[in-house]
């Protein structure tokens, strides 16, 4: 394939090696671009036009870290950031997180982590516009052999979160409770979104972190 020759198709799979991957990431024009390889496969995102998809990644961000903040649990937050394993897969997650004592491991000073030499991430959080039969797809087998521990994907249209716990042994499983979170319902979450949509993310945040601190007491 002369992949210098072809405009490549965007928020699709289609075969390619991986040296011809790691070929086309790194050329100018996707470098604002998310970027997965997966089964010999790679797919190119490009940044969705329009606010929703920016809105719910921060609020959804900023939940989680008032949630972690109010019940004093260490978290590592990295955005956009590639995790790679060289040769096999990589995927770009809107959002991820280590949790608690796997803080330590996380990476700095790269936007590409290298999964031989690094640890993958607790939480891994994809805001879906276009993707999302994607997102519950092809990238959930991905992240389940990338081992991370729990995998949300947030319905920008219908602001829901369907959450998975991963497997060690393989798979994946529906949860409505996090199980790196606990006592953070994903029901909670998902109401976070929606009053987002009709109030600002002080007050969204004010609201949600009344409502944790009141299941504490």
């Amino acid at each position: 394939m002369n992949m210098l020759q072809i405009k490549l198709p965007t928020d699709t799979w289609f075969q390619v090696t991986w040296d011809e991957y790691i070929q086309e990431v790194e050329k100018p024009e996707y470098e604002k671009a998310k970027c997965y390889y997966y089964n010999e496969e790679m797919r190119i995102e490009m940044s969705p036009v329009g606010s929703d998809h920016a809105d719910n990644n921060g609020i959804i961000v900023i939940l989680v870290n008032l949630f972690g903040i109010a019940k004093a649990i260490s978290m590592r937050l990295l955005i956009n950031c590639s995790y790679r394993k060289p040769g096999l897969r990589e995927a770009q997650p809107d959002a991820s997180y280590y949790i608690g004592e796997r803080v330590k491991l996380a990476p700095t000073g790269s936007s590409v982590v290298n999964l031989d030499t690094n640890q993958p991430p607790d939480l891994v959080i994809e805001v879906a516009d276009t993707s999302l039969s994607d997102d519950l797809g092809e990238k959930r087998l991905l992240y389940e052999e990338m081992g991370v521990r729990e995998y949300w994907v947030v319905n920008v249209k219908k602001t829901q979160i369907t959450a998975f716990r991963i497997i060690a042994n393989g798979g994946s499983q529906r949860i409505v409770e996090s199980d790196i979170l606990p006592g953070l319902s994903i029901a909670l979450l998902e109401e976070g979104l929606r009053r987002s949509r009709e109030m600002d993310n002080t007050l969204v945040g004010a609201w949600f972190l009344t409502q944790v601190q009141t299941s504490l007491q």
